[in-house]
Protein backbone atom coordinates (compact mmCIF):
# COMPACT_ATOMS: atom_id res chain seq x y z
CA UNK A 1 0.00 0.00 0.00
CA UNK A 2 1.23 3.73 -0.98
CA UNK A 3 0.67 5.02 2.52
CA UNK A 4 2.00 8.49 1.15
CA UNK A 5 -0.45 8.50 -1.51
CA UNK A 6 -4.02 7.54 0.39
CA UNK A 7 -2.26 9.31 4.02
CA UNK A 8 -4.92 12.09 4.31
CA UNK A 9 -7.51 9.21 3.00
CA UNK A 10 -6.30 6.83 6.03
CA UNK A 11 -6.65 9.43 8.74
CA UNK A 12 -10.57 9.68 8.11
CA UNK A 13 -11.25 7.42 10.89
CA UNK A 14 -13.89 5.41 9.25
CA UNK A 15 -11.60 3.97 6.47
CA UNK A 16 -8.60 4.04 7.99
CA UNK A 17 -6.04 1.14 7.14
CA UNK A 18 -8.07 -1.04 7.22
CA UNK A 19 -10.49 0.47 4.82
CA UNK A 20 -7.88 1.64 2.50
CA UNK A 21 -6.83 -2.10 1.87
CA UNK A 22 -10.25 -3.00 1.50
CA UNK A 23 -10.56 -0.59 -1.37
CA UNK A 24 -7.05 -1.60 -2.75
CA UNK A 25 -8.72 -5.34 -3.24
CA UNK A 26 -12.36 -4.02 -4.50
CA UNK A 27 -13.45 -3.66 -8.12
CA UNK A 28 -16.03 -1.73 -9.43
CA UNK A 29 -17.58 -1.66 -12.83
CA UNK A 30 -19.22 2.13 -13.89
CA UNK A 31 -22.02 2.08 -16.50
CA UNK A 32 -21.55 5.27 -18.74
CA UNK A 33 -18.57 7.51 -19.04
CA UNK A 34 -20.18 10.90 -19.34
CA UNK A 35 -20.81 13.66 -16.74
CA UNK A 36 -21.47 11.21 -13.97
CA UNK A 37 -19.72 8.29 -15.11
CA UNK A 38 -16.24 10.47 -15.39
CA UNK A 39 -16.77 11.99 -11.55
CA UNK A 40 -17.52 8.53 -10.36
CA UNK A 41 -14.22 7.11 -12.14
CA UNK A 42 -12.07 9.95 -11.03
CA UNK A 43 -13.13 9.01 -7.33
CA UNK A 44 -13.05 5.32 -7.52
CA UNK A 45 -9.50 5.68 -8.83
CA UNK A 46 -8.09 8.51 -6.97
CA UNK A 47 -9.47 6.62 -3.85
CA UNK A 48 -7.50 3.74 -4.58
CA UNK A 49 -10.10 1.52 -5.50
CA UNK A 50 -7.80 -1.72 -7.40
CA UNK A 51 -10.09 -2.13 -10.47
CA UNK A 52 -12.19 -0.11 -12.15
CA UNK A 53 -14.50 -1.56 -15.08
CA UNK A 54 -15.56 1.66 -17.25
CA UNK A 55 -18.02 1.34 -19.81
CA UNK A 56 -19.95 3.17 -22.84
CA UNK A 57 -20.96 2.87 -26.20
CA UNK A 58 -20.06 6.76 -27.37
CA UNK A 59 -17.38 9.45 -28.52
CA UNK A 60 -16.32 12.38 -27.42
CA UNK A 61 -17.82 15.70 -28.55
CA UNK A 62 -17.01 18.99 -28.41
CA UNK A 63 -20.76 19.78 -26.33
CA UNK A 64 -19.73 17.14 -23.27
CA UNK A 65 -16.58 19.14 -22.22
CA UNK A 66 -18.86 21.75 -20.20
CA UNK A 67 -19.42 18.68 -17.52
CA UNK A 68 -17.19 15.63 -18.40
CA UNK A 69 -14.33 16.10 -16.71
CA UNK A 70 -12.38 14.01 -18.04
CA UNK A 71 -11.91 14.76 -21.57
CA UNK A 72 -10.30 17.98 -23.45
CA UNK A 73 -10.34 19.32 -27.23
CA UNK A 74 -8.10 16.70 -28.39
CA UNK A 75 -10.57 13.75 -27.38
CA UNK A 76 -13.35 15.89 -29.22
CA UNK A 77 -11.63 16.44 -32.38
CA UNK A 78 -10.48 13.39 -32.85
CA UNK A 79 -13.48 11.73 -31.61
CA UNK A 80 -11.66 8.91 -29.28
CA UNK A 81 -14.39 6.75 -27.68
CA UNK A 82 -15.30 7.83 -23.75
CA UNK A 83 -14.19 4.43 -22.43
CA UNK A 84 -10.80 5.05 -23.93
CA UNK A 85 -10.56 8.34 -23.59
CA UNK A 86 -11.07 8.05 -20.05
CA UNK A 87 -9.28 5.31 -19.27
CA UNK A 88 -5.89 6.76 -20.54
CA UNK A 89 -6.64 10.32 -18.31
CA UNK A 90 -6.79 7.93 -15.50
CA UNK A 91 -4.04 5.94 -15.76
CA UNK A 92 -1.93 8.81 -15.68
CA UNK A 93 -4.12 9.95 -12.20
CA UNK A 94 -3.59 6.14 -10.34
CA UNK A 95 -1.42 4.09 -12.29
CA UNK A 96 -1.47 1.91 -9.38
CA UNK A 97 -5.32 0.89 -10.54
CA UNK A 98 -6.66 -1.28 -13.30
CA UNK A 99 -8.75 0.03 -15.51
CA UNK A 100 -10.57 -1.66 -17.88
CA UNK A 101 -12.14 -0.18 -20.93
CA UNK A 102 -14.96 -1.30 -22.79
CA UNK A 103 -16.31 0.47 -25.81
CA UNK A 104 -19.85 -1.33 -26.09
CA UNK A 105 -23.42 -0.61 -25.70
CA UNK A 106 -24.77 -2.34 -22.25
CA UNK A 107 -27.53 -4.99 -22.97
CA UNK A 108 -28.91 -8.70 -22.03
CA UNK A 109 -26.18 -10.04 -23.84
CA UNK A 110 -23.11 -8.61 -22.25
CA UNK A 111 -24.49 -7.34 -18.76
CA UNK A 112 -24.14 -10.54 -16.73
CA UNK A 113 -20.32 -10.86 -18.07
CA UNK A 114 -19.24 -7.13 -17.44
CA UNK A 115 -21.39 -6.49 -14.40
CA UNK A 116 -21.64 -9.81 -11.80
CA UNK A 117 -17.82 -10.30 -11.10
CA UNK A 118 -18.02 -6.64 -9.77
CA UNK A 119 -18.11 -5.26 -5.70
CA UNK A 120 -20.30 -2.41 -6.55
CA UNK A 121 -22.14 -1.00 -9.53
CA UNK A 122 -22.03 2.41 -10.48
CA UNK A 123 -24.42 4.13 -12.52
CA UNK A 124 -23.36 7.16 -14.78
CA UNK A 125 -26.00 6.22 -17.49
CA UNK A 126 -28.56 8.40 -18.91
CA UNK A 127 -31.52 6.19 -19.55
CA UNK A 128 -33.99 3.83 -17.47
CA UNK A 129 -33.66 0.97 -20.04
CA UNK A 130 -30.09 0.70 -19.06
CA UNK A 131 -30.87 1.13 -15.31
CA UNK A 132 -33.60 -1.71 -15.23
CA UNK A 133 -31.11 -3.58 -16.95
CA UNK A 134 -28.49 -3.02 -14.22
CA UNK A 135 -31.13 -3.45 -11.97
CA UNK A 136 -32.00 -6.88 -12.76
CA UNK A 137 -27.79 -8.25 -13.06
CA UNK A 138 -27.37 -6.59 -9.52
CA UNK A 139 -30.82 -7.97 -7.73
CA UNK A 140 -29.79 -11.80 -9.49
CA UNK A 141 -26.47 -11.75 -8.37
CA UNK A 142 -27.03 -9.59 -4.96
CA UNK A 143 -24.48 -6.84 -5.97
CA UNK A 144 -24.94 -3.43 -4.69
CA UNK A 145 -25.36 -0.35 -6.77
CA UNK A 146 -25.90 2.86 -6.75
CA UNK A 147 -28.04 4.94 -9.03
CA UNK A 148 -27.59 8.61 -10.34
CA UNK A 149 -29.38 10.96 -12.54
CA UNK A 150 -29.68 14.36 -13.44
CA UNK A 151 -30.55 17.13 -15.61
CA UNK A 152 -31.03 21.57 -15.63
CA UNK A 153 -30.18 21.87 -11.81
CA UNK A 154 -32.10 18.79 -10.07
CA UNK A 155 -31.09 15.53 -9.45
CA UNK A 156 -31.32 11.98 -7.61
CA UNK A 157 -29.35 9.49 -6.13
CA UNK A 158 -29.99 6.31 -3.83
CA UNK A 159 -28.37 3.14 -3.18
CA UNK A 160 -29.95 -0.07 -4.01
CA UNK A 161 -28.60 -3.06 -1.77
CA UNK A 162 -30.28 -6.37 -3.04
CA UNK A 163 -32.02 -8.09 -0.16
CA UNK A 164 -31.35 -4.83 2.20
CA UNK A 165 -33.38 -1.95 0.57
CA UNK A 166 -35.83 -1.99 -2.28
CA UNK A 167 -34.77 -2.24 -5.74
CA UNK A 168 -35.08 0.00 -8.54
CA UNK A 169 -38.38 -1.38 -9.65
CA UNK A 170 -39.75 -0.93 -6.56
CA UNK A 171 -39.03 3.02 -6.70
CA UNK A 172 -39.91 3.28 -10.49
CA UNK A 173 -42.05 0.31 -11.87
CA UNK A 174 -41.69 1.20 -15.58
CA UNK A 175 -39.27 3.49 -17.38
CA UNK A 176 -41.19 7.11 -18.17
CA UNK A 177 -42.73 7.44 -21.61
CA UNK A 178 -40.33 8.93 -24.19
CA UNK A 179 -40.90 12.37 -24.49
CA UNK A 180 -42.74 12.61 -20.90
CA UNK A 181 -39.47 13.84 -19.16
CA UNK A 182 -36.42 16.57 -19.38
CA UNK A 183 -33.35 15.07 -20.65
CA UNK A 184 -29.75 17.40 -20.88
CA UNK A 185 -30.66 18.45 -24.84
CA UNK A 186 -33.89 20.05 -23.73
CA UNK A 187 -33.70 21.08 -20.59
CA UNK A 188 -29.92 21.34 -20.40
CA UNK A 189 -27.51 20.84 -17.31
CA UNK A 190 -25.16 23.25 -15.31
CA UNK A 191 -22.14 21.08 -14.18
CA UNK A 192 -22.08 21.72 -10.22
CA UNK A 193 -24.89 19.52 -10.27
CA UNK A 194 -23.34 16.34 -11.90
CA UNK A 195 -20.25 16.62 -9.33
CA UNK A 196 -22.76 17.02 -6.71
CA UNK A 197 -25.35 13.82 -7.52
CA UNK A 198 -22.11 11.89 -8.53
CA UNK A 199 -19.78 12.60 -5.62
CA UNK A 200 -22.72 11.87 -3.15
CA UNK A 201 -22.75 8.55 -4.77
CA UNK A 202 -18.92 8.05 -4.68
CA UNK A 203 -19.30 8.50 -0.75
CA UNK A 204 -22.12 5.62 -0.82
CA UNK A 205 -19.39 3.79 -2.98
CA UNK A 206 -16.94 3.94 -0.36
CA UNK A 207 -18.48 3.26 2.45
CA UNK A 208 -20.38 -0.18 0.84
CA UNK A 209 -16.84 -0.94 -0.32
CA UNK A 210 -15.21 -0.61 3.11
CA UNK A 211 -18.02 -2.13 5.01
CA UNK A 212 -19.38 1.04 6.89
CA UNK A 213 -22.75 -0.07 6.11
CA UNK A 214 -24.10 1.89 9.07
CA UNK A 215 -23.84 4.48 7.55
CA UNK A 216 -25.86 4.40 4.58
CA UNK A 217 -28.52 6.42 4.00
CA UNK A 218 -31.87 4.58 3.53
CA UNK A 219 -33.50 7.02 1.30
CA UNK A 220 -33.62 8.83 -1.88
CA UNK A 221 -31.79 12.12 -1.99
CA UNK A 222 -32.91 14.68 -4.19
CA UNK A 223 -31.19 18.17 -4.64
CA UNK A 224 -32.27 21.55 -6.71
CA UNK A 225 -28.75 23.35 -6.42
CA UNK A 226 -29.84 26.39 -8.49
CA UNK A 227 -32.54 26.96 -5.43
CA UNK A 228 -30.08 25.56 -2.48
CA UNK A 229 -32.70 22.70 -1.93
CA UNK A 230 -31.67 19.20 -0.48
CA UNK A 231 -34.20 16.85 0.54
CA UNK A 232 -34.45 13.23 1.63
CA UNK A 233 -37.47 10.58 1.25
CA UNK A 234 -36.81 7.67 3.72
CA UNK A 235 -37.69 4.68 1.51
CA UNK A 236 -36.80 1.55 3.85
CA UNK A 237 -39.95 0.68 3.95
CA UNK A 238 -40.33 0.76 -0.29
CA UNK A 239 -39.85 -2.80 -0.30
CA UNK A 240 -42.56 -4.46 -2.57
CA UNK A 241 -43.39 -8.12 -2.79
CA UNK A 242 -45.30 -8.15 -6.07
CA UNK A 243 -41.73 -6.55 -7.74
CA UNK A 244 -41.28 -8.23 -10.80
CA UNK A 245 -37.62 -8.22 -9.98
CA UNK A 246 -36.54 -8.27 -6.28
CA UNK A 247 -39.78 -9.42 -5.19
CA UNK A 248 -40.52 -12.44 -8.19
CA UNK A 249 -37.00 -12.76 -9.18
CA UNK A 250 -38.28 -11.85 -13.09
CA UNK A 251 -35.67 -10.12 -14.45
CA UNK A 252 -37.19 -9.72 -17.85
CA UNK A 253 -34.28 -6.94 -18.90
CA UNK A 254 -31.98 -9.77 -19.05
CA UNK A 255 -34.60 -11.62 -21.83
CA UNK A 256 -33.03 -12.30 -25.09
CA UNK A 257 -34.13 -10.06 -27.93
CA UNK A 258 -34.16 -10.47 -32.25
CA UNK A 259 -33.71 -7.93 -34.37
CA UNK A 260 -31.62 -4.90 -34.51
CA UNK A 261 -32.57 -2.78 -31.61
CA UNK A 262 -33.21 1.02 -32.03
CA UNK A 263 -32.71 3.48 -29.13
CA UNK A 264 -32.96 7.22 -29.03
CA UNK A 265 -30.56 8.53 -27.01
CA UNK A 266 -31.83 11.14 -24.22
CA UNK A 267 -33.01 13.60 -26.74
CA UNK A 268 -30.03 13.71 -29.06
CA UNK A 269 -32.05 13.91 -32.39
CA UNK A 270 -29.72 10.34 -32.74
CA UNK A 271 -30.76 6.91 -32.97
CA UNK A 272 -28.45 4.22 -31.70
CA UNK A 273 -29.13 0.60 -33.99
CA UNK A 274 -28.38 -2.75 -31.91
CA UNK A 275 -26.85 -5.64 -33.48
CA UNK A 276 -28.80 -8.65 -31.61
CA UNK A 277 -25.96 -11.10 -32.58
CA UNK A 278 -22.17 -10.01 -31.84
CA UNK A 279 -20.20 -9.15 -34.61
CA UNK A 280 -17.23 -7.49 -36.15
CA UNK A 281 -17.68 -4.83 -38.79
CA UNK A 282 -14.08 -4.46 -41.01
CA UNK A 283 -13.83 -0.73 -41.11
CA UNK A 284 -11.22 -0.27 -43.92
CA UNK A 285 -13.75 -2.30 -46.18
CA UNK A 286 -16.70 -0.26 -44.88
CA UNK A 287 -14.53 2.53 -45.67
CA UNK A 288 -13.76 1.93 -49.29
CA UNK A 289 -17.32 0.60 -50.30
CA UNK A 290 -18.97 3.86 -48.68
CA UNK A 291 -16.58 6.74 -49.59
CA UNK A 292 -17.94 7.01 -53.22
CA UNK A 293 -21.21 7.75 -51.53
CA UNK A 294 -20.85 10.01 -49.13
CA UNK A 295 -18.51 11.92 -46.80
CA UNK A 296 -16.00 9.44 -44.69
CA UNK A 297 -14.25 10.70 -41.39
CA UNK A 298 -12.43 7.68 -39.17
CA UNK A 299 -9.73 7.13 -36.36
CA UNK A 300 -9.36 3.26 -35.51
CA UNK A 301 -11.91 3.36 -33.21
CA UNK A 302 -14.79 4.47 -35.56
CA UNK A 303 -16.08 5.89 -38.76
CA UNK A 304 -18.21 8.58 -39.32
CA UNK A 305 -20.14 8.47 -42.70
CA UNK A 306 -22.33 11.29 -43.70
CA UNK A 307 -25.49 11.01 -46.13
CA UNK A 308 -27.80 13.35 -46.65
CA UNK A 309 -29.25 15.23 -43.58
CA UNK A 310 -28.34 11.97 -41.68
CA UNK A 311 -24.37 10.66 -40.25
CA UNK A 312 -23.58 7.65 -39.51
CA UNK A 313 -21.69 6.86 -36.70
CA UNK A 314 -20.06 3.35 -37.00
CA UNK A 315 -18.40 1.35 -34.81
CA UNK A 316 -16.44 -2.12 -35.21
CA UNK A 317 -19.31 -4.11 -33.07
CA UNK A 318 -21.77 -3.64 -35.06
CA UNK A 319 -23.30 -0.11 -33.47
CA UNK A 320 -24.38 2.42 -35.27
CA UNK A 321 -25.49 6.36 -34.32
CA UNK A 322 -27.72 7.43 -36.38
CA UNK A 323 -27.55 11.25 -36.35
CA UNK A 324 -29.80 14.02 -37.37
CA UNK A 325 -33.22 11.87 -36.30
CA UNK A 326 -35.19 10.37 -34.06
CA UNK A 327 -37.34 8.12 -36.08
CA UNK A 328 -36.10 4.61 -35.83
CA UNK A 329 -37.95 3.47 -39.15
CA UNK A 330 -35.74 6.10 -40.82
CA UNK A 331 -32.48 4.56 -38.61
CA UNK A 332 -33.37 0.74 -39.33
CA UNK A 333 -33.71 2.03 -43.49
CA UNK A 334 -30.31 3.73 -43.43
CA UNK A 335 -28.64 0.94 -41.42
CA UNK A 336 -30.09 -1.61 -43.68
CA UNK A 337 -29.46 0.30 -46.67
CA UNK A 338 -25.20 1.07 -46.14
CA UNK A 339 -24.53 -1.66 -43.18
CA UNK A 340 -26.11 -4.23 -44.99
CA UNK A 341 -28.20 -6.17 -42.47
Amino acid sequence: MDHTRYSRQILFAPIGEAGQQKLLNSGVAIVGMGALGTVLANHMVRAGVGFVRIIDRDFVEASNLQRQMLYDENDAREGIPKAVAAAEKLGQINSGVVVEPHVTDLTWQNAEKLLSDADLVLDGTDNFQVRFLINDVCVKHEIPWVYGGGVSAHGMTVTVRPGTTPCLRCLFESAPAPGTTQTCDTAGVIGPLIHIIASFQAVEAMKILVGDHESLRPSMLNVSIWDHYLTEVNVSSARRADCPCCGQRQFEYLEPRSGIEPTSLCGRDTVQISPAEDMKLDLDLLEKRLSALGTIERNKFLLRFQTGEQRLVIFPDGRVLVQGTNDPTLARTLYAKYIGM
